[in-house]
């Protein structure tokens, strides 16, 4: 590659890099990729993984890099970033939409927003309300685990349409 690609292209590229447990949503709709930056020659990419024990961090570091020097970027480091902590408030609405599609429920309100009580501090919680089946959008919906196929969803059912589905803990 002859001219150095602008960060607008290569955010452009890491969008169709796909998260390695959730291939319907990139890397940028997950909101991981916090920093783009060219040091001389090096392109910087920092990440901050959905969470710090999460398993897939060393895969879509590779990803990534694979994917950059597909397009010609011989020279690239990935970086892990664990503070601040990601939070699903960084998921793209695009992003959000997509976890619908693919038939996993988004979190349902942002992080920020939710109170937590001292007492419940490192425990688990569930919305009380709004998290709709992403089958046939129905509210009529429940938490049957805390634990869905990765430890970032919850297993939940619809009891209008019967179906299964995860969903994606605010948090």
């Amino acid at each position: 590659m002859n001219a150095r690609p602008t960060l607008e292209q290569v955010r452009e590229w890491l969008a169709a890099v796909p998260d390695p447990e959730i291939p319907v949503v990139s890397v940028l709709d997950l909101g991981i990729v916090r920093e783009l930056a060219w040091d001389g020659d090096i392109l910087e990419v920092t990440v901050t993984p959905t969470y710090s024990g999460c398993p897939a961090t060393e895969v879509i570091a590779a990803d990534i890099r694979s994917a950059l020097q597909a397009r010609g970027l011989a020279a690239v480091h990935v970086a892990t970033r664990l503070s601040p902590a990601w939070t699903t408030d960084w998921l793209s609405d695009a992003g959000r939409e997509k976890l619908r599609a693919y038939g996993i429920a988004p979190p349902v309100g942002r992080a920020g927003e939710v109170h937590v009580p001292l007492s419940a501090i490192g425990r688990p919680r569930a919305p009380t309300q709004g998290v709709s089946c992403p089958r046939c959008g129905s509210h009529n919906t429940r938490e049957t685990s805390r634990f869905g196929s990765t430890p970032c969803k919850a297993l939940w059912r619809c009891a209008d349409c019967g179906e299964p589905f995860d969903y994606f803990k605010c948090h």
